[in-house]
């Protein structure tokens, strides 16, 4: 019996398999979900639970009753794939697991990484954000050659630059959508930046995670293409379209809706000044995207 140590991705949506597919170049990488998928290495969650390293891609919103159903801690080493703050409670993602997994076994993954990319074998840069170094060098020879890897001790910029930015790219789509031209875009992108700095210092985040990978970074990517789903969320609220019928089409997490919610909340709550996040967490709720610009303009 081998005595490498064992890792498995839990989660098999575009991001988790993407991450299956990277870790897998370098040693045997299990996966597994709710749903049984035909992938190589498919395995039960029991027995991927009982891995020594976990890779988790759980959307943000269903990681509480996920974790309070379905978790069990044996030591094992986790790294974070998932990317949002827990709507109803306002929660980060790091208050959730600390509840389960104790803050040296833990780790969370940021930086602009498209999923159809990654498993492409593209070049991508990635942050693992730990107060444990040592965990980082452990997970650290798992990922390929076409997977640069960086450390950080941020893991609280590296929540909100991470939840943060689909917001924004929801609000980038909407610019798009409504033929405003590149330079209101990069404007709009410029004070997102701004705005999500911002909110990330009022909960201790390090400036510096804003204009490194996590921030800037992920932020251009994800807020200025196609590709992202949370910028097609944002195109289809431009032509009006109902928001339930575009994440139908969209037929995927589209995290930022849920996020504009936590924002709102945490910014109400701790009086943050986050006019863009406000605007798109009302035109989620009905308002015309037209009228929000015109707000937004004048704010």
């Amino acid at each position: 019996m081998s005595n490498k140590p064992k890792i498995a991705v839990i989660g098999a949506g575009k991001w988790g398999q993407a991450l299956h597919f990277a870790l897998s170049k370098n040693q045997e990488t299990f996966i597994t979900s709710r749903t049984p998928r035909n992938i190589k290495n498919f395995i039960d969650l029991k027995t991927a639970l009982n891995c020594d390293y976990l890779v988790i891609a759980i959307p943000a919103q269903q990681l509480k009753q996920w974790l309070k159903e379905n978790f069990e801690f044996k030591n094992q080493k986790i790294l974070v794939a998932s990317k949002g703050i827990e709507a109803t409670t306002g929660e980060f993602l790091n208050e959730i697991y600390a509840d389960y997994v104790p803050e040296k076994n833990i780790g969370f993954i940021s930086g602009p990484s498209f999923a159809a990319e990654v498993i492409q074998g593209l070049p991508c840069a990635l942050v693992l954000n730990s107060t444990s170094k040592k965990l980082y060098h452990e997970f650290k020879p798992f990922f390929p050659d076409f997977i640069k890897t960086y450390y950080s001790t941020d893991v609280i910029g590296a929540e909100v630059a991470g939840a943060y930015k689909n917001v924004l790219a929801i609000a980038s789509g909407i610019c798009e959508g409504l033929n405003l031209g590149k330079n209101a875009q990069a404007s709009l992108i410029a004070r997102g930046l701004v705005e999500m700095q911002r909110f990330g210092k009022h909960f201790g985040a390090k400036k510096s995670s804003f204009i490194g990978l996590s921030g800037a970074g992920d932020l251009f990517l994800t807020a200025s293409s196609n590709m992202s789903r949370n910028y097609r969320v944002g195109l289809g609220l431009a032509e009006n379209k109902k928001l339930q019928e575009i994440l139908e089409e969209l037929g995927e997490v589209a995290e930022g809706v849920k996020t504009s919610e936590a924002i709102h909340k945490l910014s109400k709550e701790f009086n943050i000044y986050t006019p863009i996040a406000n605007e798109v967490k009302l035109i989620l709720d009905g308002k015309n995207p037209k009228d929000s610009l015109k707000d937004l303009l004048n704010s």
